[in-house]
């Protein structure tokens, strides 16, 4: 019996075929339908699969029948020619992840192929692809379309080569892997044909069955790193599309990546900064940090898995930034930073806003408490008004007296000083008339100031007590309410800040006081102001009607009131928000209904 001829090849078609098969399976299984590299990887391995079956084939014609091998090899460049079609697809699809559309000009890569099967079926006519047939490479004589035909296809898979490798450069982890092993994966049978047809001389066999170590990479990046999977591909697409920044640098400060969003917002290429130091590169030069640079963090961040959170804006101040700086650790070895820049420019911007409506609101809030100090202040200006005026007479009258008795000569010389004497009482009643009028001027100025004023300056508490005093006199009085004051510190304790702005805190804590009565008179009001653990407490009691356990829970943090349409609830809510943010102090209150509330103010002792 004649010996099978190419026997070890057909053994080799045959171990191709049966693994290519198996593949094949894993992938209709493991690919997701909705993407498009699954599909055009399952025809390059069909591509591939039939392209075995037909050498398979063309080793049995050879060894069992007389039939002419060059028409099965009509099918097996079908085959041949249309494998790195599907793999361009394949690379191009990769590339694209979730958003790859088939675009028309793709098309354009079939145009060779299909040449190519005409001019080999139509090849007894013209030569062009052989001149002479023949299993063997050394007895085979190619036409000049044989050069055109190689030279497109060894070329289309270059194209898609670069696909693959510029793919797994721009992607980072498993992903990166995956394209790095298709990319070889695709490179061994061109190598394999490129030295068989040139060097070698091998048969035309060997180059499918060097598939079989393109099978072997795409299995490991299959299960190892989960190749085809949609949530490994579509990773850097949803990075791409997040709002937020991100950088990542290698554990010598090199960027490695950043995703659509880095490169927009400063206005880079990608390509342009991967593989540059972090701080070479200018745009780190916009970040305005506060207190410490972003260098300084990530020294910080390569030594432990804590996350550094800073505020951060541009110099020019067209966007704000939160900026997350961790390490990236894989068996307690930094192999990494990731940067995270959460864009809150919108928030800084609401913030801002908010702040001025507040401003508004909180100025609303002084020009109406102002209005009612101003009806109070008026009623206590014309007591000492009407004091002066009378002095004034007075001391007319004794002016006139006194001319009268210069030339009278029964007037004594006692009687020139009782006069004088006189005249001294009256100048004493208008200069107290004068200092008071005076005291009421500079605590209504001072109120007239706007409560956001940042003008500090320190005080004693018995300036204090003395605006708080002028400035509530008359509401008290028509309240028919007593302000009892108990200081409990020195006269030399001294307080830094705005004080028209803690005026008019304690002067609104005592409005509300004398309102917690509900009209009755004859109440007290306790003013006790103490000193303890370095604190200065300044505390507002009242012995009224409380306050409702459902107001409680939201008194700071709402602006609510229980005045109905008579109040605004600004004041408690601004009041708090002054005390904590003009004097660095705390406020808080007990109440208990039908009992009464204590409001009571914590400052630093400076």
């Amino acid at each position: 019996m004649q010996d099978f001829e190419y026997l070890g090849y057909f053994i080799g078609l045959i171990l191709t075929v049966f693994i290519e098969l198996i593949l094949l399976r894993i992938i209709r299984a493991k690919a997701s339908k909705k993407l498009a590299v699954g599909h055009y990887f399952t025809y390059t391995i069909i591509c591939m699969a039939l392209w075995c079956i037909a050498l398979l084939i063309q080793i049995l014609v050879i060894n069992f029948t007389d039939f002419d091998p060059l028409y099965i090899d009509y099918f097996i460049y079908v085959f041949i020619a249309l494998s790195p079609v599907t793999l361009f697809y394949v690379s191009v699809s990769l590339t694209a992840g979730v958003n790859f559309k088939n675009k028309k000009i793709y098309n354009l890569v079939f145009i060779v192929p299909l040449l190519t099967i005409f001019i080999l079926w139509t090849n007894s006519i013209h030569g062009l692809f052989y001149k002479h047939y023949s299993i063997n490479p050394d007895e085979a004589v190619f036409g000049p379309y044989f050069l055109v035909h190689s030279l497109y296809t060894y070329g289309l898979f270059a194209v898609d080569i670069f696909f693959l490798f510029k793919n797994s450069i721009k992607s980072t982890g498993a992903f990166s892997k995956q394209s790095i092993l298709i990319a070889l994966a695709t490179i061994i049978p061109i190598i394999v044909n490129i030295t068989g047809m040139t060097i070698f001389k091998m048969n035309i066999y060997v180059t499918p069955i060097s598939f079989l170590f393109t099978l072997i990479l795409i299995a490991i990046a299959i299960f190892k790193y989960d190749f085809l999977n949609i949530s490994s591909i579509a990773l850097k697409r949803i990075v791409n599309q997040m709002s937020d920044l991100y950088l990542v640098l290698n554990k010598d400060l090199e960027i490695v990546d950043c995703n659509k969003s880095f490169e927009k917002s400063f206005n880079l290429d990608k390509d342009d900064i991967v593989g540059k130091n972090f701080d070479a590169l200018k745009f780190s030069e916009q970040i305005l940090v506060k207190n410490k640079k972003i260098g300084n963090y990530l020294e910080h961040a390569q030594k432990n898995a804590k996350i550094y959170q800073v505020d951060a804006m541009l110099k020019d101040k067209s966007k704000y930034f939160n900026i997350e700086i961790s390490g990236i650790f894989d068996k307690k070895q930094c192999i990494g930073i990731l940067i995270l820049f959460k864009d809150t420019t919108q928030h800084v911007l609401d913030m801002e806003t908010l702040k001025q409506n507040q401003d508004t609101l909180m100025e609303r809030e002084r020009l109406a408490s102002l209005g009612q100090m101003i009806g109070g202040i008026a009623h206590n200006l014309k007591t000492p008004i009407m004091s002066i005026a009378g002095a004034m007479e007075g001391m007319s009258d004794l002016i006139k007296e006194y001319q009268q008795s210069i030339d009278d000569p029964e007037v004594t010389k006692e009687d020139h000083h009782a006069i004088a004497k006189d005249m001294l009482e009256w100048v004493e009643k208008v200069n107290s008339y004068d200092t008071y009028m005076s005291d009421v001027i500079t605590a209504v100025k001072g109120q007239s100031v706007n409560m956001n004023n940042d003008n500090s300056s320190i005080f004693t508490i018995p300036e204090l007590l003395g605006r708080i005093n002028i400035l509530m006199r008359h509401e008290l009085k028509n309240a028919f309410i007593t302000l009892n004051v108990v200081n409990k510190t020195n006269d030399d304790v001294k307080i830094i800040g705005n004080i028209n702005s803690l005026v008019q805190v304690i002067n609104n804590l005592i409005s509300n006081a004398i309102q917690s009565y509900n009209g009755e008179p004859n109440n007290v009001i306790d003013l006790i102001i103490d000193k303890k653990n370095g604190k200065i407490n300044i505390s507002v009691v009242d012995h009224g009607s409380g306050i409702p356990q459902n107001v409680q829970k939201q008194l700071f943090n709402k602006m609510i009131t229980t005045k109905g349409r008579n109040g605004t609830g600004l004041g408690l809510f601004m009041s708090y928000s002054t005390i904590k943010g003009h004097f660095n102090g705390d406020m808080n209150f007990t109440s208990k209904v039908g009992v009464g509330t204590t409001f009571t103010i914590s400052l630093p002792n400076k």
